[in-house]
Order: structure tokens, then sequence, then C-alpha cells
């Protein structure tokens, strides 16, 4: 019974909106493009490459400027797909709840345009997948933990490791991808870096600095006022006070 009325008050959050629904949408997609036969991501979510690519940019076709967005929702496998999402489901909400979910939608397109726009540029490839959007997300969970004097050597071991992986896990032409991915992923930090608000503990301490500068001026103001001057007066000693004679009454005739 006692167990029952655990799992009854047990509920299940969305608490990170933009995080999440990225999630879904970009799974959704890859459900999608299996049943249609592997035809919607390259269709509608894959970024065109340079004019050397076997898929370029063509600056007279409006679906491809879309594509410079749209290509994070796409991905080549489930594996390509849970290696970006292993990311992304982690810091996505610590950084959702720190910048808030506009802010973060805003990093998210500014990363995506920035590295499709990269890719088209200069990739003779096209280019698919999230990963640049992981890899800002690494680099704003650093920037929130780096202090005056110290970086946290964890998140310097991530982001090696992170690059490392990019880079050595692809060929030659993929690399210059993969740059794009690194590229789009600092501009999206940068920017966010430039947005970063202040932390809660400063908010907080200056709140209770304002609380305790107005009780002391409310405390100022009641010592000079005349009801606090009388009730002084009257809780004072008085000459007679050093008169040691006790006043019984007096009668008048």
């Amino acid at each position: 019974m006692a167990k029952k009325n655990f799992l009854s008050k047990i509920r299940i959050t969305y608490n990170a909106p933009v995080t999440l629904t990225f999630a879904l949408v970009a799974a959704a997609v890859l459900i999608a493009d299996g049943f249609s036969g592997n035809k919607i991501i390259p269709l509608l979510f894959t970024a065109p490459g340079n004019s050397a690519s076997s898929v370029p940019f063509n600056s007279a076709f409006l679906p491809d400027y879309l594509k410079l967005l749209l290509h994070v929702f796409g991905h080549s496998d489930w594996n390509h797909f849970l290696s970006n999402m292993a990311f992304i489901l982690l810091l996505g909400p610590v950084i959702e709840e720190r910048y808030g979910s506009p802010v973060l939608v805003v990093m998210m397109s500014v990363t995506s345009l920035v590295t499709g726009v990269l890719n088209a540029c200069f990739s003779p490839v096209a280019l698919v997948g999230s990963s640049d959007i992981a890899f800002m997300m690494i680099l704003l969970a650093s920037f929130t933990s780096i202090s005056k004097s110290q970086i946290p050597l964890s998140f310097i071991l991530i982001l090696v490791l992170y690059i490392g992986r990019e880079i050595l896990g692809t060929g030659e032409k993929q690399n210059i991808s993969t740059l794009a991915h690194i590229a789009g992923g600092l501009c999206g930090s940068l920017f966010a870096f430039l947005a970063t608000p202040r932390p809660k503990a400063t908010a907080k301490s200056g709140e209770d600095a304002k609380k305790t500068a107005a009780r002391k001026r409310l405390e100022e103001i009641d010592s000079q006022s005349p009801r606090f001057a009388r009730s002084s007066r009257g809780s004072g000693k008085t000459r007679d006070d050093d008169d040691d004679t006790t006043v019984v009454g007096s009668i008048e005739l």
C-alpha cells in the first residue's frame, strides 16, 4: 500500500521543452525516413556542399536555404543519432535552465545556420546531423563552470575527446565538414557567452543587500520620529528616579 502511494506521487515532467522537442523531432525524422526508403533526410534535412559536391548548393532553389537550418534534425543512422543525443540530452536541460528556452533556440539556430553556410561554401560533401549542436553545448557547459582563474580538467578532456573522435573517425573530405561543425559550435557558444546572465547566487546576494539597506533605513527613520522619542523618554530615568523617597499618595483638603 505504501509503495502504491509512493508511485502515485511520482510525475514525469517535460523539464526542458526545447531540448526534448529537438530530440523527439530528430527521432521522428529518422523514423519517417526509414518508412520512406531513406528519401526524406536527403531531400529536406541535408545541408548541401560547395560546387564540387555531389549535392551542391543552388542559390536559386529556396529549399536549399532551409536545409542550412534543418540539417541538424537529420542523421545518417541510429548510431549517429544516439551518439549526438547522448550529449544533447545530458547537457541541454542544464543549459536551458541557465539561459532560458528562447535563448537556447536562438543559439541552436545560429549554430546550425553558421555550420550550414560554411559547409555550402567550403565542403565538398553534404552535411547531416546535430554534431554542431552537441559541440556547442559542450562548450557552453564548460563556460558555466569556468571561474576567473580555474578551468575544470574534466571539460578539457571532454573537449579533446570529442574533437579527436570527430576528426580521426572520418575521412579527409569529411574532415572539412567536421571543421564546419566545430566552427558552428564556436559561433553559437561565443554568442551565448556574450549573453551570459548573472549567476543566481550574485542576484540573490544583491537582493539580500537591498533588503538589509531598506531595513536599516526604516530603523533610522523610526529613531528620528517623535513617537520613538516619546517612547524613549517614557522608559528613561528622570531626576526623581535618584530620590529614594517612595510616594504612596497625597490627600488634598
